[in-house]
Formats: structure tokens, sequence, C-alpha cells
């Protein structure tokens, strides 16, 4: 099932999801080396990557519902889909609710509830991520039509299925 949401031929939801995995996921990196080093610079450089991730992860959100809202009813795909939304959403929450905590203390200072939060985000984070694996991998969400292994280029305008034909042919023909 293709994307319907796209950049440049290639689904827009993927493209955008790493910039709030990478900075929500690596705001728990900074908490672990304060946690190590004591630096309440890294405290603060965790609430703006939280700061940053979940508006980032709203705008792919966005994308992600235009996917899931293609996907035909009654389908696992479908099924699949919502765990997965359902699960980003429980991330950007529980983030959002770390980050407010943050927040309410001068230094940034993530206090015990707040890294608990964080933790918890970055759980559920994987465990969606692995959800949106098995939408694309397994069941083929997102991926065009006929993608094969040497389909012609996404700005080509050509169909993916294009090159497999003409392929196929030359080998029947050998």
């Amino acid at each position: 099932m293709e994307s319907k949401a796209k950049i440049l031929g290639h689904p827009t939801h993927p493209i955008l999801i790493v910039f709030p995995l990478g900075l929500l996921a690596s705001s728990v990196g900074f908490d672990v080396a304060y946690q190590i080093t004591g630096n309440a610079e890294f405290e603060t450089v965790a609430f703006w990557t939280i700061s940053a991730g979940v508006p980032c992860g709203l705008v792919a959100a966005v994308f992600g519902a235009i996917d899931w809202l293609a996907i035909p009813q009654h389908t696992r795909a479908k099924a699949i889909g919502l765990w997965h939304a359902g699960g980003n959403v429980a991330v950007l929450l529980l983030f959002t609710a770390s980050g407010w905590l943050r927040s309410q203390v001068s230094s940034y200072v993530a206090p015990a509830a707040a890294l608990t939060l964080s933790c918890f985000g970055v759980a559920i984070g994987f465990l969606s991520g692995w959800l949106g694996g098995e939408l694309v991998d397994r069941l083929g969400v997102g991926v065009d039509d006929g993608a094969n292994l040497n389909a012609s280029n996404s700005l080509s305008g050509r169909p993916a299925t294009e090159h497999q034909a003409h392929t196929e042919g030359r080998l029947r023909r050998a």
C-alpha cells in the first residue's frame, strides 16, 4: 500500500519520525550523563531536546495519520497502525509531562518523576517503533506498489513496476 503523503517520491512519515525519535531518546542519554557527571548543563540540554522533540512528533503524527486513514478497514494493518499511533501518543504525553516537570525548576534538573516518565516514554517508543516496522516490513504499508530490487528512481516519475516488467521479460528470453 503506497503512502498517501510523500516528499520527493518517498513517504513523509518515516522521513520525519527520525527527529522526535532522536531528540526524545537522546534526552534520556543527557539525563544519564548528568547522573554520572553532576554537570547541570546536561539537564538543560535534555529539557531542550524534549522541547524540540515533542512538536516534531506532532508534525510526524499528522503524516502518519494521513497514511493510517488510507489503510483499508478490518485489516491487521489498520489495527497495528492504531496501536502504533496510540503508543506514539503515549510517548508524546509522557515526554510532555517530563518536560513540564523540568520547566518547574530553575535549573531544569529533572525531578525523579520526570526521569521516570522519560524512561517509560523511551520504552513505549521502542515498542511503538517495532509496530511501525511491522507495518512497513511485514504488512507493506507505505511501500510503493510493485517495489522491487531494480525499481526506477522515485524521482523518475515512472512506476516501480516498470523496470521489473522489463527485467522479467529479458530474463524469460534468456
